[in-house]
């Protein structure tokens, strides 16, 4: 019984002391502001910044963070106000929370940026040395809140074309280096000088429900995530003059294990990117729910005010890409809506190193896709000759292309561009209205519904050098006058079945090429074309396999 009687005085003391903490020490608060941050809040203006947009709160607020990190991490507040910094530089166990109201203004003299030269080394290092918010080699860090963080990039113009010269002296609003345990969340990021954010070799990484409105300069990205692992990305809306949601791999490092959902993405480049730098590569992507629009802002400062690609996977230095999985997106108004390319630009990390070899490209699934008001120019995936795309599945794909070229003939020759930047474009307008496959080993197209608002003379689809091409229940649009639905050059172990012209038409499918063959047909409906179908001379006679069509 006295034991029991000691723990009841234990516990009424233990009441007591909180009681008397809460009455006479109100100051003393714990946060519970972020799963990341559990400790006290450093509030910038107790340590003297202002607030006015006016003053530069630089050393103020950085002195907050130094304190908070030196307690061993917490939260450091910035309250309602407008806050001019230069560079801050964060530190770990700190959560940077701008409340509702708050404005972390980025200073427009280059000299209150810090000049900083990672560990890790990136092809972007000799040129991209500043930013507002900087980080390296931290563990759990988050920057959350309802507030704003506006860099002004405008004020940081352009002088040159030259190479990497018109990169310096921009700086990110934010850069991330090797930090582990990452997360921002519900904030507001706008006018950067160049990129948004960069992400480069960070790990566990989550960027949830921000918003990023970037149309003020050159290289206006939404986010760069960089060679990073195990990252998700949820509930963002980005309006960017350049690419949009980006992964690159621009160290050697692969981009990997990152999921990507319920987003609404704008830009005047490209919404969704694989690639551009891909030195490491990408593997294991899977995005899905995402919503392409036009941009709110119809005048492009880099790109094209439609927004020039929607989903963009690119292999062009070095690195792979393995296991990409894309469902569920909706584009409106984009010129390409789907553009997959393996290059070989051959960039290095550092110059004058040796140039990597031609990357791998296989096992790419998009599905439930629909694209309205898409360009004349037309969707591809090609590889190069000895180096295909392999393993890619396209279905339930539903695209409205502006269509109306006439001659097709003049687009027969499409040049191989291998050491081109990868842009959609690179081609010029393609010698087929819906799909160009090239060079591709192993594609399956299911389910697939193609149409043109003005009548166009070239094939919905046409495949030069593919092996293995199963092609089902595709519906599309043909033309009365000249080339055939679809177009099979040089391309062996075709499978097509339950296909059909949605209306009147010359051809429904044209046969060239020595190397081309078998073809097994079966269900196809050929009723409403002229001349179902074409072989040419240099076509071995017994091409078609199993026809059973009508």
């Amino acid at each position: 019984m006295e034991k029991v009687k000691s723990l009841k005085d234990c516990a009424f003391t233990g009441v007591l002391v909180l009681v008397l903490i809460t009455l006479f020490i109100p100051s003393l608060k714990v946060v519970n502001a972020s799963p990341l941050s559990q400790g006290l809040i450093y509030n910038v203006r107790d340590y003297g910044a202002k607030g006015d947009s006016v003053t530069l709160d630089t050393k103020s607020i950085q002195a907050a963070i130094d304190d908070c990190s030196k307690q061993g991490g917490g939260t450091v507040l910035l309250p309602a106000g407008t806050y001019l910094s230069g560079t801050l530089h964060l530190k770990s166990y700190i959560t940077l929370h701008i409340q509702s109201g708050a404005v972390l203004l980025g200073s427009t003299r280059i000299d209150d940026y810090t000049l900083n030269s990672p560990e890790l080394v990136s092809y972007n290092d000799s040129f991209l040395k500043q930013s507002l918010i900087y980080g390296e080699n931290l563990d759990h860090i988050s920057i959350e809140g309802d507030g704003i963080i506006d860099g002004q990039g405008g004020a940081f113009k352009v002088t040159t074309k030259v190479k990497p010269d018109r990169y310096k002296n921009r700086p990110f609003i934010l850069r991330l280096i090797h930090c582990r345990n990452v997360r921002v969340e519900n904030i507001t990021l706008q006018n950067s000088a160049m990129w948004m954010q960069h992400y480069l070799a960070c790990e566990n990484l989550i960027i949830r429900g921000i918003k990023v409105y970037n149309h003020c300069n050159q290289n206006n990205d939404m986010m760069d995530i960089d060679g990073c692992k195990n990252v998700v990305i949820s509930d963002c809306i980005g309006d960017t003059d350049d690419d949009g949601l980006t992964l690159k791999s621009t160290s050697g490092q692969i981009t990997e294990n990152v999921t990507i959902t319920n987003c609404i993405l704008s830009s005047h480049c490209n919404a969704l990117k694989c690639g551009t730098e891909s030195h490491g590569g990408f593997k294991n992507i899977v995005i899905s729910n995402i919503l392409v629009k036009p941009s709110k802002d119809d005048t492009a400062i880099f790109g094209d005010p439609k927004g020039i690609g929607g989903i963009v996977l690119a292999i062009v230095d070095g690195g792979l890409l393995d296991n990409v999985n894309i469902s569920n997106v909706r584009i409106e108004g984009t010129r390409v809506p789907l553009f997959l390319r393996l290059g070989n630009r051959a960039r290095t990390v550092v110059p004058g190193d040796i140039p990597p070899g031609v990357g791998t490209y296989e096992n790419v699934k998009i599905s439930h896709v629909t694209a309205t008001g898409a360009d004349s120019i037309g969707c591809s995936i090609t590889g190069l000759p000895g180096h295909p795309v392999r393993n890619v599945e396209l279905s339930d794909i539903t695209i409205s292309f502006r269509g109306g070229v006439v001659d097709p003939q003049r687009l027969a020759n499409v040049p191989e561009n291998e050491t081109f930047y990868p842009e959609s474009t690179m081609f010029g307008t393609l010698p087929a209205y819906g799909f160009y496959l090239r060079h591709a080993v192993n594609i399956s197209l299911s389910d697939i519904d193609l149409s043109c608002k003005q009548p166009d003379e070239r094939p919905a689809l046409l495949a030069d050098d593919v092996k293995e091409l199963d092609i089902d229940n595709l519906k599309a649009m043909g033309s009365e006058n000249a080339e055939p639905l679809i177009s099979l050059i040089n391309t062996s172990n075709v499978y097509l079945t339950d296909s059909r012209a949605s209306n009147s038409a010359n051809g429904f499918v044209s046969i060239s090429g020595e190397y081309t063959g078998p073809v097994f047909m079966y269900n196809n409906k050929m009723s409403n074309t002229r001349i179902p179908i074409m072989i040419n001379d240099n076509v071995p006679g017994d091409v078609i396999k199993c026809l059973d069509s009508y």
